[in-house]
């Protein structure tokens, strides 16, 4: 009988040893691909800013065609500003939507059953 205990201890040892090294794996291709696609979700990012910044030169230079060259880059400006202003401001709002920064109710929850624990515990 103790034998049989001892061998079936030793092979959930193993089994658990196995799938431990296969959970590694598993992960370690895992964080491979994501961090290829964080590269190239990179790559996007920087193109992307540079297709807008040539969106930008070309409203100038359209707009040249009918105001100088300089109100032209004048206007564009203060609209890139005006968005910038606006898209700040609901930042701002959210950011304090959010705040505190610590889950609330996740703690209230925890207190809670912690109290009724502990009530549990007394009686």
């Amino acid at each position: 009988m103790s034998e049989l205990v001892q061998q079936a201890s030793k092979q959930l040892t193993e089994l658990v040893r196995g799938e431990m090294k296969l959970a590694q794996a598993e992960m370690t291709e895992k964080g491979k691909r994501y961090g290829k696609s964080g590269g190239l979700f990179g790559g996007a990012s920087a193109a992307g800013i540079l297709m807008l910044q040539a969106l930008v030169a070309t409203v100038i230079a359209a707009l040249a065609l009918v105001v100088p060259v300089w109100a032209a880059a004048l206007i564009v400006t203060v609209l890139l500003g005006v968005v910038a202003a606006v898209l700040a401001v609901s930042g701002k709002k959210q950011i304090s939507k959010a705040a505190p920064p610590a889950p609330r109710s996740t703690i209230d929850n925890v207190k809670a059953d912690l109290a009724e624990i502990k009530r549990s515990a007394h009686r």
